[in-house]
C-alpha cells in the first residue's frame, strides 16, 4: 500500500488448471504472488511454456483463475460476473500483445475509439481523446490509414493508444516487440517508458528482450515454484 491507497494489481495465490480429455488436471500456474505498485514496471521472464501469457491474463481479468485472487485498484475480480468483469477491466486495465489485434476494417483513430465507446463514452469525446493519444504515441498523421496500410511499428504504436484510451491504472504488455526489428522494437520502448513517467502508469511486460526487462524497476522469474526476483 502507498499512503493508504490500494495498489494499482495484487495477486495471491493464483494457480490455473486445465482438465485434459482423460480427465486428468494440466497444472499451468500454482501459487503465485504478485503485487505492482503504482507507476513501477515490472518485466516477467521465463521459458518458452513457463505460463507467462496465461499469468498475464489473470493479472488482467481476460481469464479466471482456479484458485485466488485478483485485486484491480483494490477491486476483487472474483465472483463478478461476465459482463461486470468485462467493465472493470476494460476501465482498469489496458493490454498490448505481440500482433497488435488492430481491427483491419477499422482506421487507426476508430480502432483507437473503439474501447471508449464500448465503455459508454461519447463519440466525441472518445474521437478528441483518441486524436490525442495517436499524437503522444508519435502517428497523428496515420489516424485516417488501415492496419494493412501501416508499418509494425505503427501498428503497435496504434495499440498502445488504443491501450491507454481509457486511462487504466494498469498496462499489460505480452512480448510488445517481439514481432519487430531492433531498430522498432528500441522505438517502441522508449515510447513506453515515456508514457510510463508522463502518465504514471503501472506496467506488467512480458519479454523475452533483456534490454526490455533491465530497463523495468524489477525482473521476475516465472518458474515452477512460482514468481522470484532476479538481477
Amino acid at each position: 500500500m502507498t499512503d493508504g491507497a490500494p495498489l494499482p494489481l495484487e495477486a495471491e495465490g493464483l494457480a490455473k488448471r486445465y482438465t485434459l480429455g482423460d480427465g486428468s488436471m494440466l497444472p499451468v500456474l500454482e501459487g503465485v504472488d504478485f503485487s505492482l505498485g503504482t507507476g513501477r514496471a515490472v518485466a516477467i521472464v521465463g521459458a518458452s511454456g513457463a505460463g507467462k501469457s496465461t499469468l498475464l491474463h489473470l493479472l488482467g481479468a481476460l481469464d479466471r483463475p482456479t484458485e485466488g485472487e485478483v485485486r484491480l485498484d483494490g477491486q476483487t475480480v472474483a465472483g463478478l460476473d461476465d459482463e461486470s468483469l468485462a467493465r472493470v477491466r476494460n476501465s482498469h486495465v489496458g493490454f498490448v500483445f505481440q500482433f497488435h489485434h488492430l481491427l483491419r476494417e477499422f482506421n487507426a483513430l476508430e480502432n483507437v475509439m473503439m474501447p471508449a465507446l464500448i465503455g459508454g463514452e461519447t463519440f466525441e469525446r472518445a474521437k478528441s481523446r483518441g486524436r490525442e493519444l495517436l499524437d503522444a504515441v508519435g502517428v497523428a498523421n496515420r489516424e485516417d490509414h488501415k492496419p494493412r496500410q501501416l508499418s509494425g511499428g505503427e501498428q503497435q504504436r496504434v495499440a498502445v493508444a488504443r491501450a491507454l484510451i481509457n486511462e487504466p491504472s494498469v498496462l499489460l504488455a505480452d512480448e510488445p516487440s517481439g514481432n519487430l526489428d531492433d531498430q522498432t522494437s528500441q522505438q517502441l520502448h522508449d515510447l513506453l517508458f515515456r508514457l510510463r513517467e508522463e502518465r504514471g502508469l503501472s506496467m506488467v511486460i512480458v519479454t523475452h528482450n533483456r534490454e526490455l526487462a533491465h530497463r523495468a524497476d524489477r525482473t521476475l522469474l516465472l518458474e515452477a515454484a512460482g514468481l522470484r526476483t532476479v538481477e
